[in-house]
């Protein structure tokens, strides 16, 4: 039997193929008639390592070199579908492109590694000014809060890149902190010293999940892709994306979920958290609605959002903006000289759903 190629679009990094060769695997295993191949590119993202994430302003930073692909006119280099770390993911697609499904969801929490021999397991034993390195202004915003003695600086770079940078002898970090799904997809579990529960940090929206973007109108590819995802994952990074969308909050926002849907009972508990960057002022809230279809997930995600800028969220995520270019406008003078990036790398490797609409039968807001 002849069969058809489905061309899968990819970052270049280790996990991005990895991510991508799991998609390819699922379409294989459900349409033996199709042969996927992974096709690998690089984004703004990747060329960029220098820069702190919150400096690009967070929108199509991983994804447009990809979308191009999409519609270039070389067939034979077209691509039919992209894979992308669904946490990286602009909640505004472009015109022409659509989210057509989203894959079974890897633990979402962050976590914490210390470097090689440290004998420090969790951070409340890091002794005062010891470094954390993170490229989140989430997570440091989050710990800020919890651990302000620490300090907080920007490392870059894919996982393998920052593991080494932690276990260099110069580095002048003592721990990490990145996606738990990452280490664990990449079979590195066994550096994981601690994982975060809501307690500690509210995890990014969608992460954990990969996103498959297509161009718009495709049914053909619609079809495969819808019947790869998974239900329970999709609603609940639906309702998270809504959320951010209706904050007008980008994947550089200090912006942080929990989420839970529970398939027995159809009600999806959704907890938001908007945080300032120094870590001095945060509004938590928390919705439950029972979802039967993703416009009601995503109505959850709006109504969580409403509630949110009843308690103030308007007004911080202003002064969350302001925080974030003054930031932006010191970050090329104070990440190079304050950790040493420059020094580091030039030892270190540095690769870089049409629904049903459906009116929810119940719902219950609580704080």
């Amino acid at each position: 039997m002849t069969q058809e190629n489905i061309l899968i679009g990819s970052r270049r990094s280790k996990l991005a193929i990895y991510q991508s060769n799991q998609v390819k695997a699922l379409i294989e295993a459900h349409f033996p008639q199709y042969n996927c191949v992974v096709i690998t590119h690089q984004t703004l993202g990747d060329q960029k390592q220098m820069k702190p994430l919150y400096s690009f302003g967070g929108k199509s930073l991983w994804t447009k070199e990809l979308e191009d692909l999409l519609y270039t006119p070389d067939k034979s280099s077209r691509l039919d579908l992209i894979v992308h770390s669904l946490k990286d993911m602009p909640t505004q697609i472009p015109t022409g492109f659509e989210l057509a499904g989203i894959t079974n969801r890897v633990d979402p929490s962050d976590c914490l590694i210390m470097a090689k021999g440290s004998p420090y397991r969790t951070l409340a034993d890091l002794p005062d000014g010891a470094v954390v390195g993170t490229s989140s202004v989430r997570r440091s915003a989050q710990l800020k809060k919890l651990y302000p003695k620490l300090q907080y600086i920007s490392v870059r770079g894919n996982i393998h890149t920052r593991l080494r940078k932690l276990d260099d002898p110069d580095t002048p970090f003592q721990c990490i902190i990145l996606a738990t799904a990452g280490l664990i997809r990449m079979n590195l579990h066994h550096r994981i010293t601690q994982r975060f529960d809501s307690n500690t940090m509210y995890h990014a929206v969608g992460q954990g999940a990969l996103g498959i973007e297509i161009r718009k109108g495709d049914t053909k590819i619609q079809n495969i892709i819808q019947s790869i995802s998974d239900w329970q994952t999709a609603v609940c990074c639906t309702a998270e994306r809504s959320l951010m969308s209706g904050l007008e909050a980008g994947c550089s926002v200090p912006l942080g979920v929990n989420t839970n849907y529970d398939l027995t009972t159809k009600l999806l508990t959704l907890e938001g958290c908007v945080i300032d960057i120094d870590g001095t002022g945060q509004i938590i809230c928390r919705v439950e609605t029972y979802i039967e279809t993703l416009h009601d997930a995503r109505a959850c995600g709006q109504l969580l959002c409403d509630k949110m800028i009843a308690n103030g969220a308007r007004e911080l995520l202003d002064c969350i903006d302001e925080q974030l270019n003054e930031a932006n406008a010191t970050s090329s003078e104070s990440t190079t000289s304050s950790i040493k990036d420059e020094h580091l790398n030039q030892h270190l490797d540095t690769d870089p759903l049409n629904e049903k609409i459906a009116i929810p039968t119940t719902s219950k807001v609580s704080s």
